[in-house]
């Protein structure tokens, strides 16, 4: 499924809101929460974790993960937490807007 530009961020912001993951958890919490129905590409996903950084809403951290390897771990920041909330509402007057269009599924003729 293809994501609309800027839900990237987004999701990645929603899914530390759990607490801080490396690049591969974030991406495979990311498409367990979905059903599988987001595959995230690290191609897209790791520029998205350098520019939520460089914009200070989410924080990194070498250590050792769960196969005891060094990696890369971000967690959320409190301005990325603030950034998240502002998000969610939009998204969601967003998701409301485009209901009141799409409405029920058209029959198939």
């Amino acid at each position: 499924m293809d994501l609309l530009q800027g839900t990237l961020d987004m999701l990645v912001l929603r899914t530390l809101l759990a607490g801080s993951l490396h690049g591969y958890g974030i991406a495979k919490a990311i498409r367990g929460a979905s059903n599988d129905a987001l595959d995230i590409e690290f191609g897209s996903l790791y520029p998205a974790l350098k520019r939520l950084e460089a914009k200070g809403w989410i924080a990194s951290a070498w250590d050792t993960s769960e196969h005891n390897r060094r990696a890369k771990f971000y967690k959320l920041t409190s301005t990325g937490r603030k950034h998240l909330v502002r998000e969610h509402s939009k998204w969601a007057d967003f998701v409301s807007v485009v209901g009141l269009i799409m409405g029920a599924a058209p029959e198939a003729r």
